[in-house]
């Protein structure tokens, strides 16, 4: 039997970029699109810094989203969505993911992974979307009870996106 080597990647940018692209891929297929990402970034900064244009906080999503551990943290709520939903995962886990029980409080720590790269403003931003789900982020919670996609990780991590990107545009433009 030949012994398989790991797959170690000559270019480590070009392999964020690979994964950037599979990570916009992945979540579009769950129904999430960077530019709803960025409105919802829009609309958390407009009272704080007049005149803000999505583009201005799509580029800042794209810019939270190309970095490496946002890509891993994202990969694998994702991974974790999916599994629970094909009911891969094992009891209680899969009970616990499925219902998006509330005491579970992994997904919101693998979301804060993602806020933890911009400091506290980034920790207090993720508190509150994550308690007022605007946008696509309620849209996702309430999906699971709807359709029965488990979005269990994916709502917060897009909500961390949120707030990360908010952070990046305060940390840019505060005065």
């Amino acid at each position: 039997m030949k012994e398989e080597k790991p797959y170690v990647p000559e270019d480590n940018r070009l392999n964020d970029l690979t994964k950037y692209a599979e990570v916009k891929k992945r979540m579009s297929e769950r129904g999430v699109e960077l530019i709803e990402i960025a409105k919802l970034t829009c609309e958390l900064q407009s009272q704080y810094v007049k005149d803000i244009k999505v583009e201005t906080c799509l580029e800042h999503v794209e810019r939270v989203v190309m970095k490496r551990e946002v890509q891993h943290a994202i990969l694998t709520g994702l991974e974790l969505d999916i599994l629970a939903e094909k009911r891969i995962l094992s009891e209680p886990l899969l009970s616990m993911i499925l219902g998006d029980y509330g005491l579970f409080g992994i997904d919101e720590i693998l979301a804060l992974s993602i806020v933890n790269v911009y400091g506290s403003i980034g920790f207090t931003n993720f508190g509150y979307v994550d308690k007022l789900k605007p946008g696509i982020i309620g849209k996702l919670d309430r999906q699971g009870k709807e359709t029965g996609q488990c979005n269990t990780f994916l709502d917060d991590i897009v909500g961390a996106i949120v707030a990360a990107a908010a952070s990046s545009i305060a940390h840019k433009y505060s005065v």
